[in-house]
């Protein structure tokens, strides 16, 4: 089965689009027989992300170190992995997917997404990783990447191992092209 790694936020925002896009992503992965891997919260973005990939009839696998489960954990899952720390739950989704994508969240997101690209810049793997434009949450981020290549601290090769669309089959095409 292929299987994408989402990262987002464990909570709503004050932006409903951005739920809106979680909701249509997940909707997405089940249609296309692409399985969910992500965080494993029941809560925000995530929440709404499993909760939508389910209702479509899709499998979802949830991965959450153990000092987050508590109140947290989502209890409905296709499976639930629990890891000693954050460091092993990285790494477990970066056995368990093809391809990476980041939805808007915050500090977790952003660590979870950056990682998986120095993976990449690192030769540590050879997976796609993409950035969910959800109504332009990604733009000043963009625009701080095309800083940091113009004043040469990331180079163009770099650069091109990051995705980004602001449509959920566009980023999907992108990550997971149909066969």
């Amino acid at each position: 089965m292929t299987r994408l790694c989402v990262f987002c936020g464990a909570k709503d925002g004050r932006n409903p689009r951005h739920r809106e896009a979680a909701e249509a992503l997940g909707r997405a992965l089940a249609r296309r027989g692409i399985g969910l891997v992500y965080g494993g919260s029941s809560t925000g973005l995530m929440g709404a992300l499993a909760d939508a990939t389910l209702k479509a009839g899709g499998h979802v696998i949830g991965i959450m170190p153990e000092g987050l489960v508590g109140e947290q954990a989502h209890t409905g899952l296709s499976e639930l992995i629990i890891t000693p720390d954050m460091a092993s739950r990285k790494a477990r989704m970066g056995v368990l997917a093809d391809a990476f994508l980041a939805l808007p969240g915050g500090f977790g997101t952003l660590d979870e997404l950056f990682e998986m690209l120095t993976w990449s810049q690192l030769g540590f793997q050879a997976k796609p990783v993409g950035l969910l434009n959800s109504d332009g949450f990604w733009d000043g981020l963009l625009v701080f990447l095309a800083r940091a290549r113009a004043d040469g601290l990331i180079g163009e090769a770099s650069m091109a191992l990051l995705h980004c669309d602001d449509a959920v089959e566009g980023i999907l095409d992108r990550l997971l092209p149909r066969g």
